[in-house]
């Protein structure tokens, strides 16, 4: 049985704003980690952190993604 927020229990709607949401937020740890870097202000600890955490919504935007993404068999 599926976990309850699952993929595939979710409509292509929820979906879609979901990408958007974690586009946002993958768009705004960049733009953090990139200010940390330059500025020589964060901890390497927190720079690493944060990498991770972006790294963690790739994969979620591409899981999503690929949901949406009708599968064509050429």
């Amino acid at each position: 049985m599926n976990a309850p927020g699952s993929l595939s229990m979710k409509t292509e709607e929820v979906l879609r704003v979901e990408l958007e949401v974690f586009k946002r937020q993958h768009r705004d740890l960049d733009e953090a980690i990139i200010a940390l870097e330059e500025r020589g202000t964060g901890d390497l600890f927190t720079i690493k952190r944060l990498k991770k955490q972006k790294l963690q919504l790739k994969d979620r935007i591409t899981l999503i993604e690929d949901r949406l993404t009708p599968d064509i068999i050429a």
